[in-house]
């Protein structure tokens, strides 16, 4: 029946009149008891005031029942029913002498809130059909709905409420005065410090030092805005979408500087060089500037070196900062979420002390949620999902591509005033490979642009004659480019001054630090002047290499370090040669921390010790020194032939890689890789997908070797080779890959992401492409313009389109099934949508989401939008077929699970990660669902309560993320599941004991899923 006909037989003047008699009489006054009025003091057929009996409630559920099927028109449900809807009524309203409430409690929670306690109380008997038991609900709500107009109409209540507000209001006063005289208000002082803090971060982090660039009479600071450049990042894990979402795992990419507007906790990985501190001091700068979040710029290797991870409270003071913030400001900071906390250099301090350091951050998130957070470490230094169970989200700085090396190269000849060398330097990055290959992050590529300009043109090709370029110009040039003498009588040559900072480099290698004490750097500058030729004492002489050699710095006071970790391998490389301390590095071989070292001890070596080295990598058998050994040969230019394809033929032995890692890895031996990677004939999928990915991340230093190796997988027919194939296209050159690979994937089940207007463009070199995903501000017109028909599109994305407001245009795509709109924040309105044959909708963060009740033919829904109020049904469309469903934080924190048991058809839940745990209540919406079958947990159990989860007994599925520290919950969860039949456990390609969930959950087969 149609509600507006129920509606009209449920009318206030038929229920209204019935509902009062069953209440006793008003009586005069406030009510002023010593307790609240109870729900049975009040009803009419209970206690001494009886005026009716259980079958006078009957009469009267019945006469209202009877009074709706004599109304003209449709009957509400079958005449036969008529007896068991009455009886259930009745039940239902002598249900209200048992609830334990009064009725200032029943007014506070609301007509449905109450109608449903007396359906939880009496249930409608089995067998009433489902008009029937639409009927008996509407008809409990539409009386819920006139007893608490009765209650809110009684004199009683109304003297009786206001007498309790205003003694609430004079407690809660008296309580704020006390409050207020116990701690007074830290705003003005907080505000007024923030004031001179802000302006602080921003000047102490917005200069740095472009290499090379502090030549002649040129600054050696730079402005940020000038010097930034803008990185790519990329996710480790797929896509940030629903797992069951087909077509849905292609890897994220974004810009760096917009890592943390997604995800509030981020864990980046770069390499030596890659821009990782910069992108530190951008975030600060920014953050200080824009003022809607509180800076902290927290330097690991500093942290340590001080021996205690600093409280909130000394925050500022271990960093050096000269102003003195109010008491338990810091703390006041966080306890809002307002801070910005960014901790740098997770690499650079020892691995015992990362133990600890972890333990400190995740007492911090832990006590202060809310906040932003930001790690940064070079991408050995832990293993994968170091912190996931703390809910980071892992990014990695990509190498630098061919548009922005060029980008790059042009600031930096524009800020040194040097034009003219602009053009044959980007020539020669273009036409000589082996050049290009090292121009992969800002620091290579501002070593290389200094000495370009250095040496009127000539670059060096390899990596150690790049190096031994670079410390030359650095300390050689102090004299004859600044025409300044020697400080306070120091006067050390080239080859002196290296014999130092070599020492002080194998120093900090030795303890696995990056810095050290100047007590102690005096010490070993002290014990090395015997042996150079110089004047000065070691102060002296350590000062005057802080001030004018280009290599070393002071980051606070009391400490020293060099002005980037690649020298400092660098040059302890070259003193462990120099020393014949070869045996002492290869002790070291198991730690990924002195890797660079010993490639970079091969270069420095002579023929006969590379020999020795690269032997004793390979007599460990060891894949990961096999692998080592091989990238070893990229510096080996002279050495015996029988080693070299001894360690090539062992290196053979490890390809093809099986799994994400394995690639990831392989990769790192360099481009040499290239030429021994085969198939695809003889290769499973998975080890057909791993050789693609190690070509996709050898092609951003050389696309010409790596698209031949891609170019040989472009038929094959696994969906994980062809996505990894679809989703490497911005690595290299649009059009030709357009050409060459993605025009001759199939397209079963398989997106394209368009990342650039250059992408749009190329659709139309290709064959249409049924489904598309595109990011950026691109207008309709210009997407359907490149489409070509939009009827061939069956799936489309759109993501970060600020352009994008109204729908209108997009029904242009007629036969669109699935429209997925992410972080399109001026979208609003979804009704349009209603006119496509839409069954699949994804969706967050659009400014308004009205009109999503109309779109009835959704079977599968994810969204992760905040809504102010309500219930699940009040904005998601209540006659849908849903089988799918994904619940975003937002959504989760906004209305939790509250009228989920509105979509019976529910074969899967999905939910996201939980800042706030879900309650009892929302999990027994779970609990209504008949036809639940698949539970997806994308967090970490401590946010989802799983001690207040019932019993699910329909759920046959379970899919969640590795969990860590959280035993007890797993035992819980496998109590709640006890129909489960599979347990799929998200790896993403890292090896994960998953004995561990076989023995919490022992009839279930366990799953490894490696996407």
């Amino acid at each position: 029946m149609e509600p507006a006909v129920l509606g009209g037989k449920l009318a206030s003047s038929l229920i209204a009149p019935l509902v009062k008699r069953l209440f006793v009489a008003d009586g005069p006054g406030a009510g002023l008891v010593d307790k609240p009025v109870r729900l049975k003091d009040l009803v009419s057929f209970k206690g001494e005031k009886r005026v009716l009996n259980e079958k006078d409630v009957r009469r009267l559920a019945e006469h209202v029942v009877q009074q709706a099927m004599d109304s003209p028109g449709e009957r509400p449900f079958r005449s036969a029913e008529q007896t068991a809807v009455a009886d259930a009524l009745a039940r239902r309203l002598l249900a209200l002498g048992d609830l334990d409430m009064d009725d200032v409690q029943a007014v506070r929670l609301g007509h449905r809130e109450l109608a449903k306690k007396l359906h939880h109380q009496a249930p409608a008997p089995d067998g009433l059909s489902t008009d029937a038991c639409y009927f008996l609900d509407s008809a409990t709500e539409w009386a819920c709905l006139q007893i608490l107009e009765f209650f809110t109409r009684r004199s009683t209540f109304v003297a009786r409420t206001l007498v309790e507000q205003t003694r609430s209001q004079a407690e809660l006063i008296a309580r704020i005065d006390e409050l207020i005289a116990r701690s007074p208000r830290p705003g003005s002082q907080d505000r007024t410090f923030e004031r001179r803090y802000l302006p602080y971060v921003a000047e102490r982090h917005n200069h740095i030092t472009i290499y090379g660039i502090d030549l002649r009479d040129s600054p050696d600071r730079w402005p940020l805005e000038v010097a930034y450049l803008s990185l790519e990042a990329t996710a480790t894990e797929e896509r940030h979408l629903p797992d069951e979402h087909p077509g849905a795992a292609f890897t994220v990419q974004l810009p760096a500087e917009e890592a943390l507007l997604t995800h509030d906790r981020v864990l980046l990985r770069g390499d030596a060089g890659s821009g990782k501190t910069t992108l530190v001091q951008w975030l600060a700068v920014t953050a200080a500037r824009d003022g809607d979040r509180i800076p902290y710029v927290l330097p690991l290797r500093t942290l340590i070196r001080a021996g205690q991870l600093p409280t909130p409270a000394t925050f500022l003071t271990s960093v050096g900062c000269p102003h003195t913030p109010p008491e338990g400001w810091t703390e006041r900071v966080l306890t809002a979420g307002r801070a910005l906390v960014l901790v740098d250099g997770l690499d650079e301090i020892p691995s015992a002390d990362r133990h600890r350091t972890r333990d400190w951050l995740q007492s911090l998130i832990s006590g202060y949620p809310g906040n932003n957070w930001l790690l940064t470490s070079r991408p050995t230094a832990v293993r994968p999902d170091w912190l996931a169970s703390e809910g980071f989200r892992e990014l990695t700085l990509a190498p630098m591509r061919r548009p922005e090396v060029k980008t790059f190269v042009e600031r930096w000849h524009a800020a040194a005033q040097a034009p003219e060398f602009e053009t044959p330097l980007l020539d020669s990055l273009s036409t000589k490979r082996d050049l290009a290959r090292l121009a992969t992050n800002p620091l290579m590529c501002g070593l290389m642009c200094a000495l370009h300009r250095e040496r009127r043109g000539y670059l060096p090709t390899d990596r150690k004659e790049l190096y031994d370029a670079a410390l030359t110009m650095l300390l050689a040039r102090r004299d004859r480019e600044r025409g300044m003498g020697a400080l306070e009588g120091s006067e050390l040559g080239e080859e002196a001054q290296l014999e130092i900072l070599q020492r002080l480099a194998y120093a900090l290698v030795l303890s696995g630090r990056t810095e050290m004490d100047v007590e102690t750097a005096e010490g070993i500058v002290e014990r090395c002047l015997p042996t150079v030729a110089g004047q000065g004492d070691a102060r002296t002489v350590l000062r005057d290499l802080l001030l004018r050699s280009g290599l070393l710095r002071q980051p606070a006071n009391g400490a020293v370090d060099f002005v980037h970790r690649t020298f400092q391998d660098y040059l302890g490389a070259r003193y462990a040669v120099e020393e014949g301390h070869l045996d002492v590095l290869l002790s070291h071989a198991d730690d990924t921390q002195w890797e660079d070292v010993i490639r970079l001890a091969v270069a420095h070596a002579r023929p006969r010790e590379r020999v020795v080295v690269l032997r004793q990598l390979l007599s460990r058998n060891e894949p990961r020194l096999t692998l080592l050994a091989l990238a070893c040969l990229e510096h080996a230019t002279a050495l015996d032939p029988g080693v070299r394809t001894e360690v090539e033929t062992r290196a053979a032995a490890l390809i093809p890689p099986r799994t994400r890692e394995d690639a990831h890895f392989l990769a790192g031996a360099g481009p040499l890789v290239l030429e021994l990677l085969p198939g695809p004939e003889g290769l499973t999928d998975e080890e057909a997908r791993a050789v693609t990915i190690t070509a996709s991340v050898l092609g951003a230093g050389e696309p010409d070797g790596a698209l031949a190796v891609l170019r040989r997988f472009r038929d094959h027919r696994s969906l994980a080779v062809r996505r990894q194939l679809a989703g490497t296209w911005d690595r290299f050159d649009t059009r030709e890959y357009a050409v060459e690979v993605l025009d001759h994937l199939s397209r079963d089940d398989l997106f394209v992401v368009c990342d650039s207007p250059e992408h749009l463009d190329a659709l139309r070199l290709m064959r249409p492409w049924h489904r598309l995903t595109i990011h950026g501000s691109s207008s309709p017109a210009e997407i359907i313009d490149a489409v070509g028909d939009p009827d061939t599109v069956d799936v489309l994305g759109l993501e970060r389109n600020e352009t994008l407001s109204t729908l209108e245009e997009l029904m242009a795509f007629r036969s669109l099934g699935a429209l997925w709109l992410k972080d399109c924040v001026n979208v609003r309105g979804l009704g349009r949508l209603s006119e496509l044959p839409l069954t699949e909708l994804t969706f967050n963060h659009i400014a308004d989401p009205y009109g999503l009740r109309a779109l009835h033919g959704l079977t599968r829904l994810s969204l992760d939008q905040r809504f102010l109020s309500g219930h699940l049904h009040d904005h998601l469309p209540q006659d849908a077929p849903l089988e799918y469903l994904y619940l975003g934080r937002n959504t989760l924190t906004s209305i939790g699970l509250r009228g989920l048991e509105r979509w019976p058809t529910l074969t899967t839940l999905s939910l996201d990660r939980m800042d706030t745990p879900l309650s009892a209540g929302d999990w027994q919406e779970a609990n209504r669902l008949p036809a639940l079958r698949n539970l997806v947990l994308n967090g970490s159990l401590d946010g989802y309560a799983v001690d207040a989860m019932p019993e699910l007994p329909s759920v046959e599925h379970l899919r969640m993320p590795t969990q860590g520290g959280v035993r007890d919950r797993l035992r819980t969860l496998a109590s709640r599941l006890p129909a489960l039949r599979t347990v799929t456990i998200k790896t993403y390609g890292r090896k994960v004991p998953l004995d561990l969930y076989a023995s919490f959950f022992p009839t279930a087969e366990v799953i490894d899923d490696r996407l």
